[in-house]
């Protein structure tokens, strides 16, 4: 299976901004933790991480020609008013599950709303970077069960 996960604005510095939020782990630990589990399930599985709302949005554009079968996206702060971003995660046909390390339901009311999460399949928060591979199991387990 080939997924894609995303990342957005300020995911690169995981480690290094409010570590009681986001945890000590730094960006490169993340990516490590992406890699293992791709290799230990026979998944390929790119990252891709921007803080720009565009390249993300051209990125998730790319997907729906290059053989993209889920999408894992943590969009970060976009995740509450990119409607852009939105719009280009409704136009890509495959399954979709928003992460959020943090558990965004007990944090500021901005945090709360999420305009992504309804054109996702699936959105997981609050449980720090293991969010990621249980959004890599949940792409899997939709994998088996389509055609």
């Amino acid at each position: 299976m080939k997924i894609l996960v995303i990342n957005g604005p300020n995911l690169n510095f995981l480690g290094i901004r409010e570590k009681s939020v986001y945890g000590t782990q730094d960006y490169q630990y993340l990516l490590n933790l992406i890699r293992e589990k791709g290799e230990k399930e026979g998944a390929e599985i790119e990252v891709f991480q921007s803080n720009h709302e565009g390249a993300i949005i051209d990125r998730l554009q790319e997907a729906y020609y290059d053989g993209t079968q889920g999408v894992v996206i943590n969009p970060g702060a976009f995740t509450h008013y990119s409607y852009a971003i939105r719009d280009a995660l409704a136009s890509v046909f495959v399954p979709k599950v928003e992460v959020h390390i943090s558990d965004i339901t007990n944090r500021e009311e901005f945090r709360k709303i999420s305009v992504t999460a309804p054109v996702c399949d699936k959105q997981i928060y609050g449980q720090g970077l293991d969010g990621y591979l249980q959004a890599i199991d949940f792409l899997l387990q939709e994998k088996k069960g389509r055609p």
